[in-house]
């Protein structure tokens, strides 16, 4: 089963991957540099919860946190068989890979569409 969804796998490790390289750098910069240092003012609590409670932020948001997770999970995989040969456990490497990467994404589900 795991040959019939290998290219939906390395999509979603392309998505992750082109994600966070555009999006990941201007995080850290506004969040990291931009506004420690003062060159924008820092949001209040209030525009910040109503921000996140907008549908299309949830939805920026989950894309933000599951996308790298799966790429994450795909990178950690096949360094896994190349880097220390073990590539005849593909199974549980796979399964354990990819639970991860799941565990990740129902928790944001749950964070993002129920606990806000």
């Amino acid at each position: 089963m795991l040959e019939r969804i290998t290219p939906l796998l390395w999509l979603l490790f392309s998505a992750g991957g082109t994600l966070v390289a555009f999006l990941f750098p201007l995080h850290i910069l506004v969040t990291g540099f931009a506004i420690p240092l003062g060159w924008v003012e820092a949001p209040s609590y209030e525009s910040i919860l109503d921000l996140v409670r907008h549908p299309l932020t949830r939805v920026y948001l989950f894309l933000l946190i599951t996308l790298p997770l799966i790429h994450g999970a795909h990178r950690l995989r096949y360094t896994l068989y190349d880097a220390f040969k073990l590539k005849h456990k593909t199974v549980l490497i796979a399964s354990l890979c990819y639970g991860v990467a799941i565990l990740g994404t129902v928790f944001a589900s749950y964070v993002l569409l129920i606990a806000l």
